[in-house]
């Protein structure tokens, strides 16, 4: 032949530039820089972040809605709460308001409000064990309080 290569059936007659031809060294399952394969995974992570910080600002704009209330003296002294702890309301039986059994009705009011904050905190704890369930993470992990 006069310097030429013949042409086989199978084999282009012009390669791409720039393209790699061959069968033997697949390039495929490598990557270009070989530490940079976790990045994937801590993006994911980043997300799974975020979207659990928007969660819980969620919760806590959905606790200041979730109201409680805690009782003492058989309902005569009631306490209102936001499952955030805050006091919203205090609601006194006018029949006990006697001057003589002025100690007797400061401890319902107090025990009535030790109440509300037990049971607050109680249904901010089962609120956010709901979300932990929800979004796959185990219902008794610790996070800051709500």
């Amino acid at each position: 032949m006069n310097g030429t290569r013949s042409r086989t059936a199978d084999a282009p007659l012009f390669r791409p530039v720039g393209l790699r031809i061959c069968d033997r060294h697949s390039w495929r399952g490598t990557t270009m820089f070989k530490g940079l394969g976790q990045l994937g995974d801590m993006a994911k992570m980043m997300k799974a972040a975020k979207e659990m910080q928007e969660r819980m600002m969620t919760l806590q704009e959905d606790l200041g809605r979730i109201v409680v209330v805690g009782e003492a003296g058989a309902g005569l002294v009631q306490a209102r709460a936001t499952a955030k702890g805050e006091l919203t309301g205090l609601s006194i039986d006018p029949s006990i308001l006697v001057a003589s059994e002025k100690e007797v009705v400061e401890d319902l009011i107090l025990a009535a409000i030790k109440d509300a904050q037990a049971r607050a905190a109680a249904r901010a704890q089962d609120e956010q064990r709901k979300l932990l369930t929800e979004m796959g993470l185990p219902a008794d992990m610790n996070l800051p309080p709500v």
